[in-house]
């Protein structure tokens, strides 16, 4: 099952085609990041959405980061989706510009510049959050926007933005530009379809989709690929997706008004 997912035909409809647009590695970052971090909702919406976050950054968001002045940031005055608001916007800009003016890469920021020693990406994980706010001038509000595990949060877009990173199997889907992290020290990125799939699977037994259960069900899918954990996401999260398309189409269905006006049951 996962490999059925684990194949270039899924990048069309999924945001990581995002990233797949670009070749130069902080191009790929860049956009992979700023998708990550925007992907609530409906997946053709987060696309959308990213790309004209793209189209901002003039499709380059590397030079872009690295040239743009505060009158460019102006553009993204008006630039919403969902809770993710212009203050939001130009703090990632300013935090962005200031890490790559200093860094070749944004896996430094999580690793700190060397290999990651840790059994997991956890510590990366606090890690990132500490720098990317460690600006002065960070906005309180934008911190609901990049998860932390010392939050209790699942990290579920940094968990998805890190596999998108890290791993490179030659299915062609990862992009796998990161080297200073393991695959088999990713977790789980744990969203509504997969924890539905995984509870059902009796891979989870935690109710809350919290950090607890992203370790979880790490270390139950681990049992299955102790070196590559993260490959299932694929099939959870395909199943949970195909699951949810087909129970929404069953009530269109059922819901539908027959001849007589009469909805059908």
């Amino acid at each position: 099952m996962a490999d059925h997912y684990n194949r270039p035909p899924f990048i069309t409809d999924d945001p990581i085609c995002i990233p797949h647009r670009f070749s130069k590695q902080q191009d790929v970052e860049i956009a992979g990041f700023i998708v990550a971090m925007l992907a609530w909702g409906r997946r053709q919406t987060i696309i959308s959405k990213a790309s004209e976050f793209i189209e901002l950054m003039e499709g380059e968001p590397y030079r872009f980061v690295m040239e743009h002045s505060e009158e460019d940031r102006k553009a993204f005055l008006n630039f919403k989706h969902r809770t993710f608001q212009p203050t939001d916007a130009l703090y990632f800009l300013a935090f962005l510009q200031h890490h790559y003016q200093n860094n070749k890469s944004l896996e430094s920021a999580f690793t700190g510049g060397g290999t990651l020693q840790s059994v997991d990406v956890g510590p990366a994980l606090i890690r990132f959050h500490k720098t990317f706010f460690s600006l002065p001038w960070a906005p309180e509000r934008t911190k609901k926007h990049v998860a932390t595990p010392e939050r209790g949060s699942s990290c579920k877009r940094l968990n998805m933005f890190l596999r998108w990173m890290v791993r490179n199997d030659k299915s062609g889907v990862d992009l796998g530009v990161w080297k200073e992290i393991h695959p088999r020290q990713l977790l789980m990125p744990l969203d509504v379809h997969v924890g539905r799939v995984a509870r059902r699977l009796g891979l989870l037994n935690r109710k809350a989709s919290d950090w607890k259960a992203v370790l979880e069900l790490t270390e139950a899918v681990r049992i299955l690929d102790k070196e590559d954990p993260v490959r299932y996401d694929f099939a959870l999260f395909g199943s949970g997706v195909l699951e949810n398309q087909e129970s929404n189409l069953s009530s269109t269905i059922r819901n539908a008004p027959s001849e007589d006006g009469v909805g059908l049951r």
